[in-house]
Formats: structure tokens, sequence, C-alpha cells
């Protein structure tokens, strides 16, 4: 199967603008949580989420992060993200696709959260390519994702292999449930 087509994402914020209820959802509140306490340091330098959807994580992040790219494909969560995130100086929210605009900035936190499994095999793997070239040694890299059925190219659990098998990275923490899988990956070499 190959990468979800974008079509998908523009149809699902036409019929909701949080059509997976990152706002109100215990499944995302408790998810958010471990994400967070997932993450070994309490600052970081420059970090980059793609796919922030209306920004909700975006917004925990956000004190941790003396920069935080924050990106979407869809104006409308664009437009969300952007002023929930409005009181952050320190996040700049961008309409940025991946693979192909991925920044040429170094960063030492990508997020990799909810997003992975919407790429085929060959995508995903460039796009943990790109960034391991713009991570330094000990950047992290956090991978979230649903782990239950889902139509798209990749189930959770097979995103999180694929990250996984790049050599440049060192897995530090793994948290399995059933709902859900969480990852951090330590850039080395």
């Amino acid at each position: 199967m190959t990468s979800t087509d974008r079509q998908y994402f523009r149809n699902m914020y036409a019929a909701n603008y949080d059509p997976w209820n990152f706002e109100t959802s215990s499944y995302e509140r408790r998810k958010y949580a471990l994400t967070l306490d997932t993450l070994t340091k309490e600052r970081y330098r420059n970090a980059f989420e793609p796919g922030c959807s209306i920004g909700v994580l975006s917004e925990l992040l956000a004190p941790r992060c003396e920069r935080l790219l924050a990106t979407d494909i869809i104006p409308s969560a664009l437009a969300q993200a952007t002023h929930r995130l409005e009181q952050y100086e320190n996040v700049v929210v961008e309409r940025r696709a991946i693979p192909e605009s991925w920044p040429n900035d170094t960063f030492d936190l990508v997020v990799l959260s909810e997003i992975a499994y919407y790429f085929d095999v060959e995508t995903l793997s460039d796009i943990v390519s790109l960034v391991v070239r713009s991570a330094e040694r000990g950047t992290q890299v956090l991978g979230v994702h649903w782990r239950g059925g889902t139509d798209y190219p990749l189930t959770g659990d097979r995103a999180h292999e694929v990250i996984n098998a790049n050599i440049n990275l060192r897995r530090v923490v793994h948290h399995l449930e059933k709902e859900f899988v969480i990852d951090l990956w330590e850039r080395v070499g």
C-alpha cells in the first residue's frame, strides 16, 4: 500500500475541526501524559513536530522547548494550532509536508506522533533518514502511535519497527499498551 493520499486529511478536517478528538478524548489525555513523561530531558533547544494537527500536543511540548517548529499540511488545522499556540513566542507554526519540505535545521527532539503509519515503508524509511540527517548525537526521536486496526499503509507497531531499523538510532524507552506504543530513540554516532 502506498502512503495515505493527502485528500484523506482534507476530507477529515472538512468534516470536523478535531477529527481525532485530540482536545476531548481521555485516550489522548492519557497518551499525552505518558508521552511527556517519556522524554528524558527537561528542556530541548530545537524541536520539530511534523503533523501537529490542531496543536494540542504542541501546546504541551512548548514549555519544554527553547524553539518548537510545529507543522501540518491542512490550513484549517494550522489556523487552530496558530491560535492555540499564540501565547508561545518560542513556537513557529508552518505549513509543510514531509518528506518533501523537511526543514534544514538541526534538531535535538523530533516528535513523530500519530503520523508515521500514514506512510509506506519506503517513504517512512526516507523520513527516518531525514530525521537522522537533521539530528546531532544524542538527539531524541519520539514515536507515539495507535496500535489498533486501521486502513493506513502501516500499523503503529510496524511503523515503530521501521524507525527502529535505522542503525543510527538506538531505542532507549519502549512503552507498550493495548491501545498505543511509545518509543524514544537517541541518535548515535
